[in-house]
């Protein structure tokens, strides 16, 4: 999904005040940055969507200013800016402005009419973790002015918040990261000179704030309401402080649902700052099956500033029918939806990211019915526990509505549940496609859902069922393969999340890897987001399968793509795709779940907003995530279904299937997190299962002399970017959206695993080290981490080339020493000159467990991967797939060199079937035959190629009818006839061909394959 801050959204400007030169004025002010220096000062730095809009910063002199020295010097910013940009300046440590009264700064712009918007970066772990709070001003005069802003008049921004930022809503002053100013989407010149903060503050009340925002309760029930006064400055009260309180005016009736309350609580002077008293209301009962009704807490003293948010107590909702959960799910959704206002309606229609929200009780003003997390929107605190936390109390604030309809909070846990430090994280798809076993890969779904669910998370924006068909695309490492028999094999990963508790996502619907380069019309991104062009059929054959897949497997969600599709008659966005939303998917596939759009994408709908609502919602969306702008999207959806533009009917299905999916969760009974397995995220146990992963993700490409596996004894050479890079071997969509190098969580490295093995290890990351005495060099390179279109082939000069500091780390160990290679990347890479390499291994993205990589590597376990995409030759090539006519790889899609003996193999197919059904006991007794001692070398390898040969073709066809034979031992027995033909060197295309055979279960035809391209 798209995580991108939507710089250039309309938001309301704050007040400010706009001083003339001759009556600015400043009280005591301190100077933040005067940018008296010959370069950018430490800490400021440009940004923008793409290069182009990234503004150009220098330091010029600024004699001009009015009041300003003869030597004074300021920051002059040119841009031209296409979606968002502008510049900030992160301070090293936080600085505490709560002395003063406001923020201030010079700016010397050109009367161009632009509205700017600035911010403060409030508290946090970090300049990028803090609350962010804007104002703006509009340049609408040429020249130098002084703008001075009350902090009291700057607001929340409401349509971007950072991942980890608080979410208190309150613009506190003490711990301050900085500032930026965002730049309008235009072109044009700004200057910028001595940014302070001004005046002095008035003085600040003591805080009001409960243990709670939200109190529910039953009836004949009693609620304790904790109240704590907290001082500015920390320090203990230095008067008695009285609280008055009193239930308030809510939708309860007091004296037939509670007793009404009303009291003083007394702090005495000299209380400690943080001190609470506790009042208490006491339910009744009227002898009504109905609703929630809400009480009101009021709070007030003199000297005191309320709660942020008002408490208030909640009666539980009771003895209605859609709370019976004896009666059907069908007849809970029919009772529910019949109680329904169409406010409540679309409120379960919408879906907003967490740090959007203006203020936690927007959910129960707008009836919100859905909250999701984007990539890197983690808790301030980021932990399993916290993350648990800030789910129940979302979850909390949806007590308080009259019919109490539980959230569902989504996240993107596309190789573990990757938003948490410290989390099981897995190789990303295209590593699972490379192990081809689509047991494991329902395992990694399985521990992914147990860790997901154990932080209050119900829902997985996960699988990618993409079929990359170009490896230039940068979310290839999202796909399980360029074929869509194996990206079909491995929605078992569906059954993993879904069967442990965890509604799985069936994305991005339909043909998002399929797109044409050049295509995209997203920033400066070249594929994704794209064009597919091609008729209904190959769209059906090559991209629909794997969602045919999920749909027969139950998936609850289907997610539609940024792209387009274009039959012919011009590209139509996925989200406005009316025929393959409702015809196909709803219609002729019978999916039953709720579709849900990504992030922000109904705006790329041509036409005004209005138009986007109604077209996505009209072609079979039932959820919109918004994500931010919840106010907008709720209001608008309710003009067009009042006008006629959008059918009740079609709104009332859309609820029907979101509810369904919520009841069948048990959120109604259960809505909080379930911590009982909280101690498993990131467990010994699950990471064993990534570890294993990893090592069967390994593939084999090249192994001269049998370098591979190496001795235990050997004396080994590390180099290369990503020999010691958590950071790097996890990729992207960890921790982060786009990811980054370094230790961003733990894990086991690549060099640690090595280290953990070999006898003697020396390690020099660009090869620096002395060379000698060393027996053989394992090389570590690759890419570094991105998301989406961010990884785009010819984005920002990106390529497939290795860097040139990898290719000469590279070229200096490999010709000193015998080597190994490892590429670690999302997809596969130009290699250049492998004549002086003995051994290649394709190591994909393997995620934090560096030991699975290790493994193989030192003959834990075998090599058994294979390529789920044809490696190319060259770039030039690209697209270059499976079943092409002019089809000449570097490495064909489904190669893959193994190191185990193929003789072993069999005996273990055979003895497994030997134990099936009677066709399975037919193919033991035939790979008998092929067992005979006179058929096999001493290594294992196969002597008699016509005997073995043949004999697994009778094999293959006899498993083709069993019932007992498992996908397992199938994919053993074509291995071996892989073998022969990759010992042969000839034909790739048919060995390509024979895998998609396999996958498509046409075991006889892919033995056929095999055996022509081995002659």
């Amino acid at each position: 999904m798209f995580r991108r801050p939507l710089w250039a959204a309309l938001v309301l400007a704050a007040s400010l005040i706009v001083v003339p030169p001759a009556q600015a004025t400043a009280a005591a002010p301190q100077t933040i940055t005067d940018f008296e220096s010959d370069g950018i000062p430490s800490g400021v730095y440009a940004w923008g969507n793409d290069a182009a809009s990234t503004p150009a910063l220098t330091i010029e002199p600024g004699t001009d200013r009015p009041g300003a020295p003869g030597t004074n010097r300021v920051l002059r910013s040119v841009y031209a800016i296409s979606q968002y940009g502008g510049w900030s300046h992160d301070l090293p440590a936080t600085q505490d402005w709560s002395p003063y009264e406001g923020f201030s700064f010079w700016a010397n712009g050109a009367g161009s009419g632009q509205k700017i918007f600035f911010e403060l970066k409030d508290g946090g772990g970090g300049p990028g973790a803090a609350e962010l709070f804007e104002s703006s001003f509009t340049d609408d005069t040429a020249g130098w002015r002084k703008v001075e802003v009350p902090f009291a008049s700057f607001t929340r921004r409401t349509d971007y918040q950072p991942g980890g930022a608080p979410t208190d809503g309150e613009l506190d002053l003490v711990a301050m990261w900085g500032y930026a100013m965002r730049l309008p989407t235009a072109s044009g010149t700004l200057a910028w000179d001595e940014v302070q903060v001004y005046g002095t503050a008035p003085p600040r009340p003591a805080r009001l704030s409960t243990d709670a925002p939200v109190y529910p309760v039953n009836e004949k029930g009693e609620v304790k309401v904790g109240v704590t006064v907290t001082t500015a400055d920390g320090a203990p009260l230095p008067a008695e402080l009285a609280v008055d309180y009193r239930t308030g005016t809510g939708t309860a009736t007091p004296g037939t649902d509670y007793r009404p309350a009303q009291g003083t609580l007394t702090f005495p002077a000299g209380t400690a700052s943080g001190s609470a008293r506790t009042l208490t209301v006491k339910t009744l009962a009227d002898g009504q099956n109905e609703m929630a009704e809400t009480i009101p807490i009021e709070l007030s003293g003199t000297g005191t500033r309320p709660p942020a948010e008002s408490p208030v107590i909640v009666i539980n909702a009771h003895g209605l029918p859609y709370l019976n959960t004896r009666k059907s799910t069908k007849d809970r959704v029919a009772d529910l939806l019949s109680r329904m206002t169409l406010e409540e309606k679309i409120g379960q229609m919408t879906q907003a990211e967490r740090g959007a929200l203006g203020k936690q009780s927007d959910i129960a003003t707008y009836l919100l019915g859905s909250l999701l997390s984007g990539g890197g929107s983690a808790p301030a605190r980021n932990t399993p526990e916290a993350w648990a936390d800030m789910v129940d109390a979302f979850q909390l604030q949806a007590r308080q509505t009259r019919l109490q309809v539980p959230l569902i909070y989504g996240v993107d846990a596309v190789h573990g549940h990757n938003n948490v430090a410290g989390a099981t994280i897995f190789p990303h798809n295209v590593g699972l496609g490379a192990a081809r076993d689509p047991d494991l890969v329902e395992q990694a779904g399985k521990i992914t859902a147990r860790e997901v669910k154990a932080t209050g998370i119900p829902w997985d924006f996960a699988p990618c069922l993409c079929v990359s068909r170009d490896e230039r695309w940068g979310r290839a490492y999202e796909s399980f393969g360029e074929d869509p028999a194996l990206v079909s094999r491995m929605t078992t990963v569906i059954d993993g999340l879904q069967d442990n508790g965890v509604l799985a996502t069936a994305k991005h619907y339909v043909g998002d890897g399929g797109t044409a380069y050049g295509s995209s019309t997203s920033g400066d991104y070249t594929i994704d987001q794209g064009v597919t062009r091609m008729s209904r059929e190959e769209l059906t054959a090559i991209h629909l399968k794997p969602f045919e897949a999920a749909v027969e497997r139950g998936v609850a969600t289907v997610m539609p793509s940024f792209s387009s599709v274009d039959f012919g008659q011009g590209p139509l966005k996925m989200h406005a795709h009316d025929e393959l939303i409702n015809g196909t998917l709803k219609g002729r596939l019978g999916f039953k779940g709720f579709a849900i759009s990504d992030w922000q994408a109904i705006d790329q709908i041509p036409g005004d907003y209005p138009s986007d609502v109604r077209t996505s919602i009209n072609a079979g969306l039932d959820m919109i995530m918004v994500p931010y702008a919840y106010p907008q999207f709720t209001s608008t959806l309710k003009a067009e279904v009042e006008a006629g533009r959008v059918p009740v009917a079609r709104v009332d299905d859309a609820v029907a299937r979101i509810l369904t999916q919520k009841f069948r969760l048990g959120l109604f009974e259960r809505p909080y997190a379930d911590r009982s397995r909280i101690g498993d995220v990131g467990s010994a146990a699950h990471r064993a299962v990534a570890r294993t992963a990893a090592a069967k993700s390994q593939v084999l490409l090249k192994n001269d002399g049998g370098l591979l596996p190496l001795r235990r004894d050997a004396k080994v050479y590390v180099a290369g970017s990503n020999a010691d890079d958590i950071g790097n071997q996890s990729g992207g969509w960890t921790i982060t959206w786009q990811g980054s190098s370094g230790a961003i969580t733990p894990g086991t490295t690549i060099l640690q695993a090595v280290r953990s093995r070999a006898a003697s290890v020396t390690y020099s990351r660009d090869a620096s080290a002395g060379l000698a005495g060393h027996d053989v060099g394992v090389v570590v390179v690759g890419e570094t981490p991105y998301a989406e279109g961010q990884g785009d082939v010819g984005r920002a000069g990106r390529t497939l080339d290795l860097s040139a500091a990898d290719r000469a780390t590279v070229e200096k160990v490999c010709g000193a020493m015998k080597c190994a290679v490892l590429v670690v990347s999302g997809r596969p890479m130009s290699l250049g000159d492998l004549s002086g390499v003995e051994a290649v291994v394709a190591s994909w993205l393997p995620g934090t467990e560096g030991d699975g990589v290790a493994d193989p590597l030192f003959g834990a376990v075998p090599y058994t991967g294979r390529l789920p995409f044809t490696w190319f030759r060259s770039a030039e090539q690209l697209p270059i797939n499976v079943g092409d006519a002019s089809y000449d790889p570097l490495f064909p899609y489904g190669w893959g060199l193994r190191t185990d003996r193929g003789r072993d193999r069999l005996k273990a197919a055979r003895d497994t079937l030997a134990r099936g059904d009677v066709l399975s006991k037919a193919a033991a007794a035939a790979l008998t035959l092929a067992l005979s001692g006179r058929n096999w070398n001493a290594d294992g390898s196969v002597r008699d190629t016509k005997a073995v040969l043949g004999t697994l073709g009778v094999t293959a066809a006899l498993l083709e009818r069993s019932k007992s034979d498992s996908y397992a031992v199938d994919d053993a027995v074509v291995s071996v006839a892989r073998d022969v033909a990759q010992g042969a060197g000839k034909r790739p295309g048919l060995q390509a061909s024979a895998d998609q055979e396999l996958a498509a279960g046409n075991l006889r035809k892919a033995v056929d394959l095999l055996t022509q391209a081995a002659r």
